[in-house]
């Protein structure tokens, strides 16, 4: 028996935003702290910090504040689901979230990375490919703390997520 879960998390995206990663559905522990990334083990934000070459704050609006500042966008394939538990495998019946709304108030994002394989998989399902005409796209790896099939260390993830620092401000 699978949970109906809701993505209570909006995007965080505006008009100076040129890069936007894109996650399938957050966790468990993302959705109850609503924020972003909430897992303290999941890799994203210590990748952030490597990137911007900053110290990734401790509050959740300061580090909101610092993807804005360097027009960095978050935001997810999915809006609401059936999943027990956090793994993405376990999802089902998903329904998108509306990227044609999204792209068009939003024409300013130019990259859009997508955080691991479901990520992308929900996005051609349900939006298609076309969608991101006129803008670059990269399937990333998972910064997820779970293994998964594509295992990668933290240094190797590191290398593949700097692709965004030639769209950085």
């Amino acid at each position: 028996m699978s949970d109906k879960v809701k993505n209570v998390l909006p995007p965080v995206v505006d008009a100076a935003t040129k890069v936007l990663i894109v996650g399938s559905m957050p966790g468990k522990l993302s959705l109850e702290k609503q924020q972003y990334y909430g897992n303290p083990r999941n890799h994203f934000w210590s990748i952030i910090g490597q990137i911007l070459k900053q110290e990734i704050p401790i509050n959740y609006e300061q580090r909101i504040a610092l993807l804005k500042e360097n027009c960095i966008g978050l935001w997810d394939t999915i809006e609401s689901c059936e999943r027990k538990g956090s793994l993405d495998a376990a999802i089902r019946n998903e329904k998108p979230n509306d990227f044609q709304a999204l792209f068009t108030k939003y024409p300013n994002i130019e990259l859009v990375l997508f955080n691991g394989g479901k990520a992308l998989e929900v996005f051609k399902k349900h939006i298609g490919l076309a969608e991101l005409e006129g803008r670059t796209y990269y399937k990333m790896p998972s910064t997820s703390p779970i293994p998964g099939k594509n295992i990668k260390s933290f240094d190797e993830k590191l290398a593949d997520w700097r692709v965004m620092q030639r769209y950085l401000v």
